[in-house]
């Protein structure tokens, strides 16, 4: 597994946390994303458009059963090093029309808007297609290391 960006804003949330007087609160659930161009930790880039494409962010909420711990296991607390992956798989609606070559996936806080929370590249960049079968991630394809 590489290295995932944090964004800014679970960078600053963390050492808050960690380090000083304020809390975080894990999210509720977990929005993960599509990019034709790249976010950056402070945000940006472009998402796949929703309106008329297919195209939305599909939630993985933060559950035992659908991440792994780094050990690699859906049972327990993370003891091993490394980081996470997804123990399901994930999968997108069927795209209407072309969403373009997907690039990076990120994950969010919320279905639409929200805080950016983590994010990284595709490892071979994708055309969507419309008429095509939805995309997806399977099982440990998306790898979440924060180093």
């Amino acid at each position: 597994m590489g290295a995932t960006q944090a964004s800014t804003y679970l960078q600053n949330k963390l050492i808050d946390h960690l380090f000083r007087s304020a809390t975080f609160a894990k999210p509720t659930a977990l929005w993960i994303a599509l990019f034709t161009a790249p976010p950056s930790d402070a945000g940006g880039g472009t998402e796949v458009p929703t309106a008329g494409t297919g195209y939305g962010r599909v939630n993985l909420p933060p559950l035992d059963t659908n991440w792994r711990a780094t050990q690699g296991g859906t049972t327990g607390v993370s003891t091993g090093a490394g980081g996470t992956s997804n123990a399901l798989t994930v999968t997108y609606g069927g795209p209407t029309v072309s969403w373009g070559t997907v690039t990076h996936w990120a994950i969010y806080d919320a279905a639409t808007a929200g805080n950016l929370l983590v994010w990284d590249a595709l490892t071979v960049p994708r055309p969507i297609i419309g008429g095509t079968p939805p995309p997806a991630f399977n099982i440990d394809s998306i790898s979440v290391v924060i180093s």
